[in-house]
């Protein structure tokens, strides 16, 4: 077993990490991408971010999990590590690192794919109707209908993720309960 106070900072900075970049990445980032840039290259902007965000979203509830540094007790230390994070009375450990992690997996190798899949449609359909998905109406059935699928799979997506910020950020209490 590793001694719990050498998995303690690599388990602050991973935490930390993966806060800081949600937060950039959904209420900071995004949405200054948007007002900036045009909507073709704001979009090839996001399909080259969102991989790699939700692989961090994905990734690091994993290097939280394997470096959950044990509670010191008075009869010693608990256990750490995945062991820890799994341990009786540790749901409140175990449920927001795991949803960070479903979150991100969803994210990456289902929604992610299907929304990209979805815009792609979206700009062969914009040759076919020689409009852009996002002029003004009216539209082709098809673009109707792409609008509506690319609007769904992008909520979907968003509330995924927002699930995943706000379990980090529940986890973030948990967290700082133990530094007291």
């Amino acid at each position: 077993m590793v001694e719990p106070s050498l998995l303690a900072p690599f388990h602050i900075l991973s935490y930390g990490t993966l806060l800081g970049a949600q937060v950039y990445q959904t209420f900071a980032a995004g949405i200054i991408a948007f007002r900036a840039l045009p909507r073709p290259q704001f979009s090839t902007l996001q399909a080259s971010i969102f991989p790699v965000y939700f692989s961090l979203q994905a990734g690091l509830p994993v290097v939280l999990a394997l470096t959950y540094p044990g509670e010191k007790t008075i009869a010693g230390v608990g256990p750490s590590g995945l062991s820890g994070v799994v341990a009786d009375g540790h749901l409140s450990t175990l449920l927001p690192i795991a949803t960070v992690f479903i979150s991100g997996l969803a994210n990456r190798f289902v929604i992610g794919p299907q929304t990209t899949k979805v815009m792609r449609e979206r700009r062969h359909q914009e040759t076919i109707d020689g409009k852009k998905s996002y002029d003004p109406a009216p539209h082709s059935k098809e673009m109707v209908r792409l609008n509506k699928s690319f609007g769904r799979m992008h909520g979907i997506s968003s509330a995924v993720s927002l699930t995943a910020v706000l379990a980090t950020v529940y986890y973030g209490t948990i967290l700082a309960q133990r530094l007291q």
